[in-house]
């Protein structure tokens, strides 16, 4: 019989290990030693294989080539804090990327984001889990869009004849008789420019300062933009300031001609000799950025040097970032293209030539959602896409944007007044509009 003291020390310790089991985490498989120091009583087969990711054959690589396998137990390689974690090392980065200013609208899980999907429905998906179609659900008949139309990303896309932010409208007239009143002139609907809404058109009005805006008409036939050399808000002049605008076409006053009354009759030179000695090398007057009057550029916007140029040619805003720091700061900018300094290189001198990472940890960083590398559009170099310069709309992290989605206005995407990013056009201070084409910052001096 043991003493009342031993009984007591050994109740604590079954206690304290008792609680000390109770708080590791599920999944926690320790080590197989008897103690530290102590052989592995695993074979170094059955080792090996506790560390090797479901289905890869015998021979690949342990702990998805981020740490080492001891006794049956990944012990990752951590050279920053959280930087690879998981049984098997697979995760890399403990916060999720963000979307629209928020980090994962799901839980983030292993730098992914993991949706909430506890219906089984699937309803909530995306990247960011950005998009949910339950915002779709008409309260009355709990269908998807009231069984009328489609939901993409929380929006419905009506059927013909409904309409509605659920599709629970019906219209009063046919789908044939709603689209011939929608038919502009030039036989597009809404004149390409507006949506038919029961034989009724709403314009896209890209204009929120205008009384009815710069797209208006009952087709959506008048576009008060076609009246501008340069569509600003710098200045609100129509025209070049020497005529008046009528549905998208301007009548020029005495002394003035061109199609926007943009040429003086006093200019010895033709219009057209004057547009050829603007458009130097290219396709647009003034390469799109500038004020062609009588064969010479004025380049906007007024006082902004980094646009400069004989033909305004020269646009130093594109070596900026949206945060404008100028080509990733690791080189200059010479007339809209970066120098990068020794070591870097990329449009932007974004990436780095010397890479510390192996080439497995690379390529890993480059697989998109669907594990094709950069989505078979680009190469992969330091755990970055790089991107087909043989087709230069291509772009995004995996090389899964295509740019020629963004707006463009006067032949320029984003009207050369933003970025486009993954085919959405992101605009620099003071601009908006889709194609970054509305100026609504300070006057300009």
């Amino acid at each position: 019989m043991r003493p009342r003291g031993v009984r007591n020390l050994l109740l604590l310790a079954s206690s304290l290990l008792f609680v000390g089991l109770s708080a590791v985490p599920q999944g926690f498989s320790p080590s197989l030693r008897s103690w530290s120091g102590a052989p592995c009583r695993l074979s170094r087969a059955e080792s090996e294989r506790r560390c090797r990711a479901p289905g890869q054959p015998p021979g690949g690589a342990l702990c998805h080539g981020r740490g080492h396998c001891e006794c049956g137990v990944c012990i990752c390689h951590v050279t920053q804090p959280g930087t690879y974690f998981g049984p098997l090392c697979e995760c890399h980065e403990w916060v999720c990327q963000t979307y629209d200013g928020n980090t994962c609208a799901g839980t983030c899980h292993c730098g992914r984001c993991k949706c909430d999907d506890s219906d089984g429905n699937g309803l909530v998906y995306g990247k960011f889990c950005e998009c949910d179609d339950r915002e779709c659900i008409d309260d009355e008949t709990e269908e998807i869009c009231g069984g009328h139309g489609k939901c993409y990303c929380g929006n419905c896309y009506c059927e013909a004849g409904w309409h509605g932010d659920k599709c629970e409208f019906q219209c009063d007239i046919t789908p044939w008789e709603s689209k011939r009143r929608c038919t502009s002139p030039d036989g597009q609907i809404c004149s390409n420019r507006g949506t038919c809404v029961c034989g009724e058109c709403s314009c896209h009005d890209v204009d929120p300062t205008g009384d009815w805006g710069d797209i208006h008409g009952d087709t959506c036939e008048c576009d008060e933009r076609d009246c501008r050399p340069v569509y600003d808000r710098y200045s609100d002049d129509f025209c070049s300031g020497h005529g008046q605008c009528n549905c998208g076409r301007c009548d020029c006053k005495a002394g003035w001609y061109g199609k926007k009354c943009e040429h003086p009759r006093s200019c010895p030179l033709s219009a057209e000799e004057s547009s050829r000695k603007c458009q130097g090398t290219s396709e647009l007057p003034c390469s799109g950025r500038g004020k062609c009057e009588c064969g010479k550029c004025t380049c906007y916007p007024p006082g902004d040097s980094r646009v400069y140029g004989k033909t305004c040619e020269c646009d130093d805003r594109r070596c900026e970032d949206l945060e404008g720091v100028v080509c990733a700061g690791h080189g200059t900018c010479s007339c809209g293209r970066c120098v990068c300094e020794r070591g870097w290189f990329g449009a932007h001198c974004q990436h780095p030539r010397k890479c510390n990472m192996t080439e497995e940890q690379s390529r890993s960083l480059c697989e998109s959602a669907d594990g094709i590398l950069c989505s078979g559009k680009g190469s992969c170099h330091c755990g970055k896409c790089i991107c087909s310069a043989e087709e230069w709309y291509i772009s995004g992290e995996f090389c899964d944007c295509d740019d020629r989605d963004c707006d463009k206005h006067d032949g320029l995407i984003c009207t050369g007044n933003g970025i486009c990013s993954c085919g959405n056009c992101e605009c620099w201070d003071g601009w908006n509009g889709n194609a970054c084409e509305i100026w609504l910052g300070t006057e300009y001096p």
